[in-house]
């Protein structure tokens, strides 16, 4: 009988990896996830979803995400073209490979899901997320609904500006851009006695260029969206947005936060940030056994009043007619003093002085300490060096300050000339061809070369200060740097791992700063072909590595001397963080960066 019963436990415990289609791996498989975009790559609700969905899912789960991405385009590409074509795509790519769960991000993904479910994703558990209150759901589904509010932002800027009779609605001509120009009708129509509304839809790029720059008084801008024009010409909406806040004569308004920083007012703005973190809380109740069915569909406003200060002083919006608990970002320093488009900055010569008085003060405090040491040998002289590190934070940020003013000038003043001249010369164009040809050729190049200052006044205005910081974090900024310059012979990789998605700005900045100087320096001066950047968390804080296969260079002989790394060393140190270069000619270059999380800048010296 013992026998017997040995032998049936042994059977027992062999049965799971016998059975015909038994899987021994199975539990230890990663857990795949796969994230259906209703736009393009590139758009700011993509790349936020990307950055922060993987990271939220693999924190709070505690398991590693094996996170998928697909991407649909229907501005460019028509749902009767796209539809078809994207179905049989997925379904060749993951026949084989079974998802624990789909996430449709936005109505035309989840109008997606629902036509395609039983062929591609048959049984699997889907989380949506939908503007339309009265969405169908499928039986295996929960999700989030979160109904555009356009009609707020309104209401917001007629407070700000009571005297508006005029209302100019701006969207372009895609099937995309159309359904907002719907919705938008709905929802103004209850403002229709007290304001004119006018509808800039489908025109021409150039025509429209023209409209706003020549608007009448007591009037504003709404900009809906923007993917196609009426000749045709696709466009990415923000872009376009910069280049309609510079041409238009009047104020812009918007209804999401992507469009912050890009020279609107602000207005009534959908919180993306907030939209991806209610999906992921919906997800992470499905992967943790929770059926779908079960967990009630969530009606969310995700939206909230926010306006840009630099924006306020441009337009001569008073500060005082900001309702309370809007939200207001990028107030500089004096913004007491009222009329003036940027009150108190430090300009470029008050820079270089404080340059030489930081230079002066440090070598004073570094005698004092000295002095102090050779008197009193056994004491400590404390606060010193916070108070050094302190002071050069000060100079740091009154820089950025100053970047950012310039930036802003860029925008808001060159860049407004440069396209100025654009819409003349494409006039001038017009004219032109009744004309000879060698003259259209002229104005041709002089076309070009307008449009070519135009995008080096945007990219300069860029680099100098890196607003969208604010919006993607740290890494996503990263992956953006990371696209920009790579290039055909140049391999420029991004990793990150246990980051946190907000940080304190100080730090963030700090760190894309060190991390874009050692980049360019790898590609200008090292002939490197392979750049890594990788970033992680621990319990004391952030490590920043920075490598590349390039030449190298003699760290001793260029101690002290290249103003990068002086430059990169103080910031750093600023943060209470340390920097190590590891190089040697032949064998490329290594930047260590470290730096605390913990309270930083406690002196009673700090502000």
């Amino acid at each position: 009988m013992m026998r017997w019963t040995r032998q049936s436990l042994v059977t027992l415990l062999l049965v799971p990896t016998i059975l015909p289609g038994s899987d021994a791996s199975a539990a230890t498989r990663q857990t795949r996830v796969l994230v259906l975009h209703s736009t393009r790559q590139d758009t700011q609700l993509a790349v936020l979803a990307d950055q922060e969905l993987p990271r939220i899912l693999t924190s709070r789960l505690s398991r590693t995400i094996d996170y998928y991405a697909e991407y649909m385009d229907p501005a460019r590409i028509p749902d009767q073209q796209h539809d078809a074509a994207l179905r049989d795509f997925l379904y060749e790519k993951y026949r084989d490979q079974p998802f624990d769960l789909v996430i449709a991000l936005q109505e035309v993904a989840w109008q997606f899901v629902r036509r395609h479910q039983e062929k591609l994703f048959p049984g699997t558990p889907v989380v949506f997320s939908s503007t339309e209150p009265d969405v169908v759901r499928l039986q295996n589904s929960t999700g989030v609904i979160y109904p555009l509010n356009l009609r707020g932002t309104l209401e917001l800027a007629l407070k700000l500006q009571p005297e508006v009779t005029r209302v100019f609605v701006v969207s372009g001509a895609s099937k995309r851009d159309r359904v907002y120009e719907t919705l938008a009708r709905a929802q103004f129509r209850s403002f229709e006695r007290r304001v004119i509304f006018t509808y800039l839809i489908g025109l021409p790029r150039a025509d429209l260029e023209r409209r706003v720059a020549t608007l009448p008084e007591r009037s504003i801008v709404y900009y809906l969206l923007f993917y196609r024009d009426g000749a045709g010409e696709n466009l990415n909406p923000l872009e376009f947005l910069d280049h309609l806040t510079v041409v238009a004569n009047r104020p812009i308004y918007s209804w999401v936060d992507s469009t912050l920083n890009h020279g609107v007012v602000g207005g009534r703005l959908r919180d993306q940030s907030a939209l991806v973190q209610a999906v992921a809380d919906k997800s992470i109740r499905v992967l943790q056994g929770d059926r779908p069915g079960t967990i009630p569909v969530s009606t969310l406003d995700v939206s909230a009043a926010r306006v840009d200060w630099r924006q306020l002083q441009r337009w001569h919006i008073s500060d005082s007619r900001v309702p309370s608990g809007t939200r207001v970002y990028y107030r500089q320093s004096g913004s007491s003093t009222a009329g003036s488009r940027y009150p108190f900055t430090v300009g470029v010569p008050m820079l270089v002085w404080l340059a030489i008085a930081f230079g002066v003060v440090m070598l004073a405090l570094r005698r004092r300490r000295r002095n102090a040491h050779n008197k009193h040998p056994h004491t400590k002289a404390p606060r010193l060096d916070e108070r050094m590190r302190d002071f050069g934070w000060r100079l740091l940020k009154a820089q950025e300050e100053e970047r950012s003013r310039i930036a802003r000038e860029l925008h808001d003043d060159i860049s407004q000339q440069a396209a100025v001249l654009t819409i003349d010369l494409e006039r001038a164009i017009g004219s032109a061809r009744r004309r000879s040809g060698e003259a259209r050729k002229l104005v041709r190049g002089a076309l070009a070369h307008a449009k070519n200052l135009s995008k080096s006044v945007h990219d300069l205005s860029y680099k100098l200060h890196p607003e969208h910081l604010r919006v993607v974090g740290l890494v996503g900024a990263l992956a953006q740097l990371q696209r920009e310059l790579s290039r055909p012979g140049l391999v420029i990789t991004v990793s990150a791992e246990n980051v946190a998605p907000r940080l304190p700005d100080e730090v963030a900045l700090c760190l894309f700063r060190v991390a874009q100087e050692g980049i360019h320096n790898a590609i200008k001066h090292s002939g490197a072909r392979r750049i890594s950047v990788q970033l992680s968390g621990d319990h004391d804080g952030l490590l920043l590595t920075v490598t590349d296969d390039g030449g190298g260079f003699d760290v001793g002989a260029a101690s002290g001397k290249g103003l990068g790394l002086i430059g990169m060393k103080e910031r750093v140190e600023a943060v209470g963080g340390s920097l190590d270069v590891v190089s040697r000619r032949g064998a490329g270059t290594r930047l260590d960066v470290a730096v605390p999380l913990a309270a930083r800048r406690t002196s009673q010296y700090a502000s």
